[in-house]
Protein backbone atom coordinates (compact mmCIF):
# COMPACT_ATOMS: atom_id res chain seq x y z
CA UNK A 1 0.00 0.00 0.00
CA UNK A 2 1.79 3.44 -1.17
CA UNK A 3 4.80 1.35 -2.33
CA UNK A 4 4.66 3.06 -5.62
CA UNK A 5 3.91 6.54 -4.81
CA UNK A 6 6.57 6.57 -2.37
CA UNK A 7 9.08 4.93 -4.44
CA UNK A 8 8.07 7.45 -7.35
CA UNK A 9 7.23 10.84 -5.98
CA UNK A 10 9.24 13.19 -3.31
CA UNK A 11 6.09 14.45 -1.87
CA UNK A 12 5.00 10.72 -1.09
CA UNK A 13 8.07 10.19 0.36
CA UNK A 14 8.36 13.18 2.42
CA UNK A 15 4.74 12.09 3.38
CA UNK A 16 6.09 8.46 4.77
CA UNK A 17 9.20 9.98 6.04
CA UNK A 18 7.45 12.47 8.40
CA UNK A 19 4.81 9.91 9.53
CA UNK A 20 7.77 7.40 10.84
CA UNK A 21 9.50 10.64 12.59
CA UNK A 22 6.03 11.05 14.50
CA UNK A 23 5.41 7.55 15.17
CA UNK A 24 7.82 6.30 16.94
CA UNK A 25 8.57 2.10 17.38
CA UNK A 26 5.94 1.61 14.60
CA UNK A 27 7.58 0.73 11.12
CA UNK A 28 5.06 2.47 9.47
CA UNK A 29 6.84 1.78 5.88
CA UNK A 30 7.49 -1.93 6.25
CA UNK A 31 3.79 -2.60 7.72
CA UNK A 32 2.66 -0.34 4.31
CA UNK A 33 4.69 -1.95 2.08
CA UNK A 34 4.72 -5.78 3.18
CA UNK A 35 2.49 -6.28 6.06
CA UNK A 36 1.71 -8.81 7.62
CA UNK A 37 -2.19 -7.93 6.82
CA UNK A 38 -3.23 -8.93 9.86
CA UNK A 39 -0.69 -6.21 11.62
CA UNK A 40 -2.02 -3.76 9.42
CA UNK A 41 -5.16 -4.15 10.20
CA UNK A 42 -5.21 -3.60 13.62
CA UNK A 43 -7.13 -0.29 14.93
CA UNK A 44 -4.10 1.54 15.74
CA UNK A 45 -2.15 0.97 12.80
CA UNK A 46 -4.49 1.10 9.90
CA UNK A 47 -5.80 4.51 10.84
CA UNK A 48 -1.99 5.79 10.66
CA UNK A 49 -1.13 3.84 7.67
CA UNK A 50 -4.46 4.95 5.35
CA UNK A 51 -4.46 8.48 6.53
CA UNK A 52 -0.63 8.42 5.55
CA UNK A 53 -1.14 7.09 2.10
CA UNK A 54 -3.93 9.20 1.46
CA UNK A 55 -1.95 12.41 2.14
CA UNK A 56 1.28 10.91 -0.09
CA UNK A 57 -1.69 10.58 -2.59
CA UNK A 58 -2.27 13.79 -2.13
CA UNK A 59 0.36 15.48 -1.94
CA UNK A 60 1.68 14.09 -5.03
CA UNK A 61 -2.00 15.24 -7.06
CA UNK A 62 -1.13 18.60 -5.48
CA UNK A 63 2.21 18.81 -7.83
CA UNK A 64 0.11 19.46 -10.41
CA UNK A 65 -2.76 22.46 -10.77
CA UNK A 66 -5.39 21.73 -7.96
CA UNK A 67 -7.98 23.72 -5.65
CA UNK A 68 -10.98 21.83 -4.34
CA UNK A 69 -13.81 24.31 -3.24
CA UNK A 70 -14.82 21.94 -0.26
CA UNK A 71 -13.40 18.92 1.80
CA UNK A 72 -14.98 15.81 3.18
CA UNK A 73 -14.06 12.60 4.50
CA UNK A 74 -16.18 9.44 5.77
CA UNK A 75 -14.78 8.66 9.78
CA UNK A 76 -10.87 8.05 9.55
CA UNK A 77 -11.13 10.14 6.04
CA UNK A 78 -12.17 13.20 7.70
CA UNK A 79 -8.44 13.42 9.33
CA UNK A 80 -7.28 13.53 5.59
CA UNK A 81 -10.10 16.40 4.96
CA UNK A 82 -8.87 18.36 7.62
CA UNK A 83 -5.12 18.08 6.53
CA UNK A 84 -6.50 19.05 2.73
CA UNK A 85 -8.11 21.86 4.24
CA UNK A 86 -5.65 23.07 6.05
CA UNK A 87 -7.33 22.80 9.52
CA UNK A 88 -4.60 20.14 10.70
CA UNK A 89 -0.53 20.02 10.02
CA UNK A 90 -0.40 16.65 8.87
CA UNK A 91 2.54 15.77 12.12
CA UNK A 92 -0.58 16.74 13.64
CA UNK A 93 -3.22 14.59 12.25
CA UNK A 94 -1.06 11.50 12.42
CA UNK A 95 -0.40 11.86 16.46
CA UNK A 96 -4.23 12.35 16.83
CA UNK A 97 -5.07 9.45 14.65
CA UNK A 98 -2.73 7.03 16.29
CA UNK A 99 -4.25 8.02 19.39
CA UNK A 100 -7.67 7.69 18.12
CA UNK A 101 -7.11 4.06 16.77
CA UNK A 102 -5.42 3.41 20.37
CA UNK A 103 -8.53 4.40 22.39
CA UNK A 104 -10.82 2.64 19.64
CA UNK A 105 -9.05 -0.44 19.93
CA UNK A 106 -9.05 -0.50 23.74
CA UNK A 107 -12.83 0.92 24.22
CA UNK A 108 -13.35 -2.23 21.80
CA UNK A 109 -11.79 -4.87 24.05
CA UNK A 110 -13.79 -3.26 26.87
CA UNK A 111 -16.97 -3.11 24.73
CA UNK A 112 -17.09 -5.86 22.84
CA UNK A 113 -19.37 -5.55 19.51
CA UNK A 114 -19.57 -5.03 16.13
CA UNK A 115 -21.33 -3.37 12.98
CA UNK A 116 -23.44 -4.72 10.02
CA UNK A 117 -24.34 -3.03 6.95
CA UNK A 118 -27.99 -3.33 6.43
CA UNK A 119 -29.21 -2.85 2.47
CA UNK A 120 -32.42 -1.94 1.39
CA UNK A 121 -34.91 -0.85 4.20
CA UNK A 122 -36.01 2.59 5.28
CA UNK A 123 -33.87 4.49 8.10
CA UNK A 124 -37.42 5.40 9.98
CA UNK A 125 -37.90 1.29 10.11
CA UNK A 126 -33.95 0.79 10.58
CA UNK A 127 -34.72 3.23 13.79
CA UNK A 128 -37.77 1.15 15.08
CA UNK A 129 -35.47 -1.85 15.21
CA UNK A 130 -32.83 -0.05 16.73
CA UNK A 131 -34.71 0.74 20.08
CA UNK A 132 -36.24 -3.07 20.03
CA UNK A 133 -32.85 -4.54 19.59
CA UNK A 134 -30.72 -2.29 21.47
CA UNK A 135 -28.65 -1.70 17.79
CA UNK A 136 -27.92 1.69 17.05
CA UNK A 137 -27.41 3.72 13.95
CA UNK A 138 -23.59 4.32 12.67
CA UNK A 139 -23.65 5.20 9.20
CA UNK A 140 -25.97 6.68 7.10
CA UNK A 141 -23.84 5.48 3.51
CA UNK A 142 -26.57 6.55 0.87
CA UNK A 143 -29.74 5.43 -0.31
CA UNK A 144 -30.63 1.80 0.97
CA UNK A 145 -27.57 1.14 2.72
CA UNK A 146 -27.03 1.68 6.13
CA UNK A 147 -24.73 0.33 8.98
CA UNK A 148 -25.62 -0.46 12.88
CA UNK A 149 -23.54 -1.07 15.30
CA UNK A 150 -23.15 -2.19 18.93
CA UNK A 151 -23.11 -5.48 21.28
CA UNK A 152 -22.80 -8.63 18.76
CA UNK A 153 -26.18 -10.04 20.04
CA UNK A 154 -28.13 -6.71 19.58
CA UNK A 155 -26.74 -6.22 15.52
CA UNK A 156 -27.88 -10.08 15.34
CA UNK A 157 -31.20 -9.48 16.07
CA UNK A 158 -31.13 -6.31 14.23
CA UNK A 159 -30.22 -7.78 11.24
CA UNK A 160 -32.61 -10.70 11.79
CA UNK A 161 -35.42 -8.26 11.99
CA UNK A 162 -34.33 -6.06 8.71
CA UNK A 163 -34.46 -9.17 7.21
CA UNK A 164 -38.53 -10.17 8.15
CA UNK A 165 -39.02 -6.44 7.57
CA UNK A 166 -37.68 -6.66 4.09
CA UNK A 167 -34.15 -5.43 3.85
CA UNK A 168 -32.36 -7.10 0.70
CA UNK A 169 -29.69 -8.06 2.85
CA UNK A 170 -27.46 -7.58 6.07
CA UNK A 171 -23.51 -7.98 6.07
CA UNK A 172 -21.35 -8.37 9.38
CA UNK A 173 -18.15 -6.43 8.52
CA UNK A 174 -14.92 -6.89 9.63
CA UNK A 175 -14.31 -4.55 12.33
CA UNK A 176 -12.90 -5.13 15.74
CA UNK A 177 -15.38 -3.09 17.68
CA UNK A 178 -19.14 -1.18 17.77
CA UNK A 179 -17.73 2.05 16.73
CA UNK A 180 -19.85 5.02 15.86
CA UNK A 181 -22.11 3.62 18.78
CA UNK A 182 -22.22 5.01 23.11
CA UNK A 183 -20.01 2.39 23.67
CA UNK A 184 -17.21 4.96 22.09
CA UNK A 185 -17.67 7.39 24.51
CA UNK A 186 -15.14 6.98 27.02
CA UNK A 187 -12.84 6.95 24.21
CA UNK A 188 -13.95 10.02 22.95
CA UNK A 189 -13.19 11.81 26.77
CA UNK A 190 -10.03 11.25 26.56
CA UNK A 191 -9.32 12.16 22.78
CA UNK A 192 -10.67 15.33 23.89
CA UNK A 193 -7.75 15.80 25.93
CA UNK A 194 -5.55 15.19 22.98
CA UNK A 195 -6.90 17.31 21.07
CA UNK A 196 -7.17 20.28 23.73
CA UNK A 197 -3.41 20.45 23.21
CA UNK A 198 -3.35 19.99 19.21
CA UNK A 199 -3.05 23.32 17.56
CA UNK A 200 -6.27 23.61 14.58
CA UNK A 201 -6.46 26.56 12.21
CA UNK A 202 -9.72 27.88 10.57
CA UNK A 203 -9.96 25.91 6.94
CA UNK A 204 -8.73 27.76 4.21
CA UNK A 205 -11.19 25.38 2.02
CA UNK A 206 -14.59 25.24 3.24
CA UNK A 207 -15.14 21.12 5.20
CA UNK A 208 -17.95 19.40 5.85
CA UNK A 209 -18.23 17.79 9.40
CA UNK A 210 -19.80 13.83 9.56
CA UNK A 211 -21.51 14.29 12.51
CA UNK A 212 -23.76 17.37 11.39
CA UNK A 213 -23.07 17.14 7.40
CA UNK A 214 -22.52 20.84 7.44
CA UNK A 215 -20.18 23.39 6.90
CA UNK A 216 -17.93 24.25 10.12
CA UNK A 217 -15.68 26.82 10.27
CA UNK A 218 -14.79 26.84 13.77
CA UNK A 219 -12.42 25.61 15.41
CA UNK A 220 -14.08 24.82 18.52
CA UNK A 221 -16.68 23.28 16.35
CA UNK A 222 -14.29 21.61 14.82
CA UNK A 223 -13.28 19.87 17.90
CA UNK A 224 -15.95 19.57 19.32
CA UNK A 225 -17.64 17.84 15.85
CA UNK A 226 -14.43 15.01 16.74
CA UNK A 227 -15.08 14.27 19.58
CA UNK A 228 -18.67 13.76 18.57
CA UNK A 229 -17.76 11.93 15.57
CA UNK A 230 -16.51 8.52 17.32
CA UNK A 231 -19.59 7.99 18.71
CA UNK A 232 -22.60 9.40 16.67
CA UNK A 233 -23.59 8.10 13.32
CA UNK A 234 -21.45 9.43 9.94
CA UNK A 235 -24.13 11.15 8.27
CA UNK A 236 -22.40 10.80 4.78
CA UNK A 237 -25.31 10.88 2.08
CA UNK A 238 -26.35 13.89 3.67
CA UNK A 239 -22.84 15.54 3.54
CA UNK A 240 -22.22 14.65 -0.42
CA UNK A 241 -26.21 16.21 -0.95
CA UNK A 242 -25.01 19.51 0.69
CA UNK A 243 -21.82 19.28 -1.53
CA UNK A 244 -23.37 18.09 -4.78
CA UNK A 245 -26.59 20.78 -4.17
CA UNK A 246 -24.18 23.48 -4.33
CA UNK A 247 -22.92 23.02 -7.79
CA UNK A 248 -20.11 21.10 -6.89
CA UNK A 249 -20.48 17.65 -9.41
CA UNK A 250 -16.72 16.19 -9.44
CA UNK A 251 -15.11 14.50 -6.31
CA UNK A 252 -11.77 13.50 -5.90
CA UNK A 253 -11.47 9.86 -4.00
CA UNK A 254 -7.94 10.21 -2.22
CA UNK A 255 -6.53 6.88 -0.58
CA UNK A 256 -6.81 3.41 -0.81
CA UNK A 257 -9.92 1.68 -1.90
CA UNK A 258 -12.77 2.92 -3.90
CA UNK A 259 -15.67 2.01 -1.61
CA UNK A 260 -16.18 5.90 -1.70
CA UNK A 261 -16.84 6.27 -5.66
CA UNK A 262 -19.64 3.70 -5.13
CA UNK A 263 -21.64 5.31 -2.38
CA UNK A 264 -21.13 8.65 -4.20
CA UNK A 265 -22.53 7.26 -7.57
CA UNK A 266 -26.00 5.74 -5.54
CA UNK A 267 -26.22 9.42 -4.39
CA UNK A 268 -26.35 10.77 -7.49
CA UNK A 269 -25.33 9.19 -10.36
CA UNK A 270 -24.77 12.25 -12.26
CA UNK A 271 -21.45 13.17 -10.26
CA UNK A 272 -18.36 12.51 -11.70
CA UNK A 273 -15.70 10.63 -9.32
CA UNK A 274 -12.31 9.87 -9.68
CA UNK A 275 -9.90 7.70 -7.46
CA UNK A 276 -6.64 8.96 -6.30
CA UNK A 277 -4.47 6.15 -4.87
CA UNK A 278 -1.89 4.92 -7.25
CA UNK A 279 0.35 7.46 -9.42
CA UNK A 280 -1.32 5.78 -12.50
CA UNK A 281 -4.01 7.28 -11.06
CA UNK A 282 -2.63 10.78 -11.05
CA UNK A 283 -1.28 10.64 -13.97
CA UNK A 284 -5.00 9.89 -15.64
CA UNK A 285 -5.95 12.90 -13.75
CA UNK A 286 -2.88 14.73 -15.30
CA UNK A 287 -3.59 13.85 -18.65
CA UNK A 288 -7.71 14.46 -18.42
CA UNK A 289 -6.68 18.15 -17.24
CA UNK A 290 -4.45 18.64 -19.95
CA UNK A 291 -6.60 17.32 -22.73
CA UNK A 292 -9.33 20.15 -21.26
Amino acid sequence: MGEKLYDNSPEAKAIFDQAEKNLPGLDLKKLCFEGPIEELTQTANSQVAILTTSIAALQTLCSMPYAPCCCAGLSLGEYSALVSSGVLEFSDAIRLVRRRGELMEQAALNNPGTMASILGISIGDLEEICKETGAEIANLNCPGQIVVSGKKESVQKAMALAEQKGAKKAIILNVSGPFHSSFMKEAAEEFKKELGKTKFSNPKVPIVSNVTADYENRVDGIKENLVKQLYSPVRWEESILKISQEGCNTFFEIGPGKVLKGLLRRINHDLAVYNIETLEDIKKIQEALCAN
